[in-house]
């Protein structure tokens, strides 16, 4: 965008200096001459005068016209030159721009010009000087960053770390890949919505199992374990199956502290993940064929068995001996059809096993006693609980179903405390019992079967399982009991017993595979989750910077987005290979004016999605983080149209490199992309294309965050405000 330069205000003042100068010295004159008349000839020469003062305005108004266009001359000459060439010269010194000034004005503004040119030469010597003392010392960082890279290399599954918060700061391809596969929108997205560095892990896993798992590993540490881990399993919104290991990461100085509290801090996870939807269906499907093939047919062979004894009986008359033919005849043709519908039956419907993880039962009465104390608010001890037992266990729904146990007694039958106790199940080899100890009033056995069988709700949340599926789930059971001697009662739980273990092998998670190409671990510095928008510093911010290509220039008229392109800035970095870029089908014609600026034929665009498909992915790439466009009004509104078809708001913070522009340069010439990107010396890419456009933009941005902290510009708060100031913001479309 162009034109409206900012005039100089000291023009103004100049030529406000020289109208009231140039009044005074003509009303000084006409005194200094009356006073040397007599009254008669003052009357006189008034006279003359007085029907010319016309005249005379006419030539004061062409003087100050003249004195106007030399001041004007002037400050184009001497003064606005200099004012330029201290923008662009304040470029160079703030940020990494590389690019020769060009002379202009006066010989004095020229030759300083020059002089900003040799101190550049000057400075990116030095700078090539002290990047090679750098590079030199930094060999040792890199040869680190190499064995990192080569043992990511060798990991069969799927790695992401994640700091504290949950925002993920390292992931290999491997996961990239498996991510696409999660997604609900694999051909706009392809996976881009859910993967990122400084994206939230919780787009995928529920923030309480993560929770949970750590508090299992911090545990582990406790007991002094030299390697915790822990292991869960969970279902995607993309109904996927994940089997996911995790490990803590610790700081040096947590490792290295004295007291038990300080070495059990960790800042941030490490998630090895596996998709075992296949492996899992596969294996209930197994499991089901022979379950069917086993109870279904004990029937039919006993039906079998019998008639084949009563034809053994000599005196059998014919008829009887022709009804047990039948049955025999019957019950075969049984057990075939239900072969034949065993090997057509469809594995979906045969989940009936869920995947459990290893797990020390002191654990997970710990747990489960805090969790308790927690939601519910009861005081919760344990008793009798063998450390020594090791549970095949999904900890997660175990839990829920305890503390929502926990729960009803609370609010119905007044309970004031509980207690917990694991052992060995007597009489049941191969399985521990939980008890869920209180004292209280008698319970009937509907109450028990009612409580069994609605959906459990933990805390202000209800969820669709119920007691009786997690019972199922583990393959165990459930049921109330009273200790008339002690005045108490509880729920058991019968629970499979693990081998006793505390580290899966590494071993198993080793094998050559993808290097990791995208990793950034100043993101553990960042925890900062309490803090508004508007108060964060831009340095501290997540970016989507976004560009559209439309039909027109008249959103309100009809026109339409036929190409988004977006990519992502983290921690102040650009990341390129985090990209958004989609062709959408307008459902209407591209008008062939517009077509040789975007390039984008109907061809192209025919058969891809629509914008009510794009825009929810697009929606979810930008999620947490503030938005970025050239001219943002434009691509905003195109967006805010279509609120209602989508609904989906965007309501993210905004940011426009064009009111950007014009706060750091108000003197420049021009604010169009080009011409800024020619300022920072920003290489032009793709022009016109959307993922291009974004891509400029955001090298542009990257530039203008340092100038603005030059002008006292810090937080996002301070830049919207600085950008509603200026000209551009009155645009509208």
């Amino acid at each position: 965008m162009s034109g409206h330069r900012k005039t100089d205000r000291r023009l103004w003042w100049l030529l406000g200096v020289a109208a009231v100068v140039s009044i005074a010295w003509l009303l000084a004159t006409f005194a200094l001459v009356g006073a040397t008349l007599e009254p008669q000839d003052r009357n006189t020469v008034w006279g003359l005068l007085e029907n010319r003062l016309t005249l005379i305005c006419l030539t004061w108004g062409v003087g100050m016209a003249a004195i106007a266009w030399g001041l004007m001359r002037w400050f184009d000459h001497w003064v606005t030159p200099s004012v330029q060439l201290a923008e662009e010269a304040q470029v160079l010194l703030r940020t990494d721009v590389v690019r020769n000034l060009h002379p202009k004005g006066n010989v004095e503004t020229k030759v300083l010009a020059d002089l900003f040119n040799q101190l550049v030469v000057q400075r990116e010597d030095l700078r090539r000087q002290m990047d090679a003392r750098v590079s030199e010392a930094a060999q040792g960082i890199e040869q680190e960053r190499s064995r990192l890279a080569a043992l990511m290399s060798e990991l069969t599954q799927s790695v992401v770390v994640c700091n504290l918060d949950g925002r993920i700061l390292l992931y290999n391809n491997r996961a990239r890949m498996q991510f696409r596969a999660l997604s609900q929108a694999p051909g706009v997205a392809g996976g881009a919505e859910l993967i990122g560095l400084g994206r939230s892990i919780y787009s995928v896993f529920d923030r309480k199992l993560v929770a949970h798992a750590l508090e299992n590993i911090q545990q582990r540490m406790l007991r002094g374990a030299g390697q915790p881990s822990a292991q869960f399993v969970t279902t995607t919104a993309a109904g996927q199956l994940l089997r996911v290991q995790m490990a803590p990461v610790r700081s040096v100085q947590a490792q290295t502290a004295e007291s038990v509290a300080d070495r059990i801090e960790l800042s941030g996870f490490v998630l090895m993940l596996d998709n075992i939807t296949r492996d899992y269906e596969a294996e209930s499907a197994k499991d089901q064929v022979l379950h069917s093939l086993t109870e279904g047919s004990r029937s039919a062979l006993a039906n079998m068995q019998a008639a084949i004894d009563m034809l053994d009986y000599p005196d059998l008359d014919a008829a009887m001996r022709e009804r047990f033919l039948g049955v025999i005849r019957d019950e075969t043709r049984s057990l075939s059809q239900r072969i034949a519908a065993l090997e057509s039956g469809s594995a979906d419907s045969l989940k009936t096993r869920w995947p459990l993880e290893d797990m020390l039962g002191a654990d997970l009465v710990n747990a489960a006693l805090r969790r308790i104390e927690i939601t519910t608010g009861l005081p919760a001890s344990s008793m009798e609980v063998d450390a020594s037992l090791w549970l095949k266990v999904e900890s997660f729904s175990l839990l829920q179903a305890l503390v929502y146990l926990t729960g009803r007694l609370a609010d119905e039958f007044d309970v004031r405390f509980v207690q917990l106790r694991l052992g060995a199940a007597s009489g049941s080899a191969g399985k521990a019992q939980l008890d869920l100890i209180w004292s209280g009033q008698v319970m009937s056995t509907e109450t028990v079967m009612s409580w069994e069988m609605d959906p459990m709700k933990v805390g202000n949340e209800t969820t669709r399982l119920t007691v009786r599926d997690v019972v199922e789930r583990h393959g165990g059971a459930f049921w109330f009991e009273r200790e008339r001697v002690r005045h108490q009662a509880f729920f058991r739980f019968l629970l499979p017993l693990a081998n006793p273990q505390e580290q899966v092998d590494a071993a198993l998670f080793v094998k050559s595979e993808s290097r990791p190409e995208y990793y950034d671990f100043d993101l553990f510095k960042t925890t900062e989750q309490t803090r508004t928008l508007d108060d964060r510093k831009l340095v501290d911010l997540v970016y989507t910077v976004f560009d559209t290509e439309t039909t027109g220039l008249n959103p309100s008229e009809g026109d339409e987005i036929i190409q988004i392109g977006a990519t992502r800035i983290v921690n102040g970095k650009l990341l390129r290979q985090e990209c958004f870029e989609q062709l959408v089908d307008p459902k209407r014609p591209i008008p062939a004016a517009s077509i040789p600026i975007h390039g984008i034929q109907p061809g192209m665009v025919f058969g891809q999605p629509t914008i009510d498909q794009v825009l929810p992915a697009f929606h979810a790439f930008a999620q947490d983080t503030v938005l970025v466009a050239h001219n943002a009004a434009f691509d905003m509104r195109f967006l805010q149209l279509k609120e209602k078809l989508t609904g989906l708001v965007f309501d993210h913070p905004v940011l426009d490199t064009l009111l950007l522009s014009a706060v750091i340069h108000p003197n420049q010439d021009s604010h169009r992309l080009e011409a800024i990107a020619e300022r920072f010396n920003v290489t032009v890419i793709g022009r016109h294309t959307a993922l291009g456009d974004a891509m400029v933009t955001a090298e542009v941005f990257m530039r203008l965050i340092p100038l603005l902290a030059e002008k006292g510009i810090h937080t996002l708060g301070q830049a919207r405000e600085a950008a509603q100031k200026t000209y551009y913001a009155r645009l509208r479309y």
